[in-house]
């Protein structure tokens, strides 16, 4: 039995023929390794295997996790930018390596000509925790504190340039309190000096292990940086609700991949993170330890990480802050 096309259904079946050779369908990969930009253990690497979990579910591949910590994310996502465009690499960071390192000459890769913004998976507030050194119990009293005494109210982070230190710099500038800044490398030493009252503030990220200690009373919230108060804090106001919208600011973390990495896989594991993020379970276990899920699609994605980028330079040349 033979088949005949007529003149102008040869031309569309060619066209088609031709069409496939030229843009064969882009795979996803049997194999992918997601690279957490932070030490095993931590709530960002039980929340990016959790999501890995569900993404090998969703896509039928296997999710090889890769810790690849050091300079405060630096590393990891450097791992992402060097690797092949081909969808078998994705990173899984909060977005400082890409809009605050930079600024501070930290960065060994271009940010935003390098890196393929995915999904944002979700924000992890900042808390403003008084310590046993204070019995200060809202912000209002420990900034009339700082004005009245100079210098005396202390105020730490996990380090020099870290998020917390941008708020406390945006926070000083609009109070115009005059606070010292301790910085610490990383948070085991800074918790611990916190609840033996070596400070009066600190700022940090929320956790299972601050949560405990806020439940305890041994540290008191002041306020919170997020876009909206937390569930399990809800008389706990937000830095915007007190006044301050610029020192409001939490980190929000990600999925991305190597720039180049083809747009229909971009958008295909867009899709597949924003359905593990509604499900019931891997909702839960985020909003458990304060963190919250976000999603959307990857160019809204794209588009707040470059005014993150360029609020932060500002940020950092106004307030000289300068990296360890």
């Amino acid at each position: 039995m033979s088949l005949k096309l007529r003149p102008a259904a040869l031309v569309a079946a060619l066209g088609l023929m031709l069409a496939s050779v030229a843009a064969p369908a882009q795979v996803v990969p049997k194999t992918i390794r997601l690279v957490v930009a932070y030490p095993s253990g931590g709530v960002s690497d039980v929340v990016a295997r959790a999501l890995a979990d569900k993404l090998a579910a969703q896509l039928g591949s296997t999710l090889v996790v890769e810790n690849k910590a050091g300079a405060s994310g630096t590393i990891g996502m450097d791992a992402v930018a060097k690797a092949a465009p081909d969808g078998a690499t994705l990173g899984f960071s909060a977005i400082s390596p890409l809009v605050l390192n930079p600024h501070l000459g930290r960065s060994p890769f271009d940010p935003i000509k390098d890196i393929a913004p995915v999904a944002s998976v979700m924000y992890s507030p900042v808390l403003l925790l008084a310590t046993p050194a204070t019995g200060m119990r809202d912000l209002r009293s420990l900034l009339d504190d700082a004005r009245a005494r100079p210098g005396a109210v202390r105020w730490a982070t996990s380090g020099q340039a870290s998020l917390g230190h941008i708020v406390l710099e945006q926070l000083r500038a609009a109070a115009q309190v005059d606070i010292t800044h301790i910085p610490y490398k990383g948070g085991g030493q800074q918790l611990n000096d916190a609840l033996g009252g070596q400070f009066e503030v600190l700022s940090t990220n929320a956790g299972p292990t601050v949560s405990a200690q806020i439940q305890t009373g041994r540290l008191r919230p002041l306020a919170v940086g997020a876009p909206a108060r937390l569930e399990t804090l809800p008389k706990v106001a937000t830095l915007a609700e007190l006044g301050y919208p610029a020192a409001n600011l939490s980190s929000q973390f990600g999925v991305f991949a190597p720039a180049g990495t083809p747009a229909i896989l971009i958008e295909k594991y867009n899709v597949e993170i924003n359905k593990a993020l509604a499900s019931p379970d891997l909702r839960a276990k985020l909003l458990a330890t304060d963190n919250v899920p976000t999603g959307g699609r990857a160019d809204t994605f794209a588009d707040e990480i470059a005014s993150e980028y360029a609020n932060n330079g500002k940020i950092v040349k106004a307030a000289g802050i300068r990296s360890d």
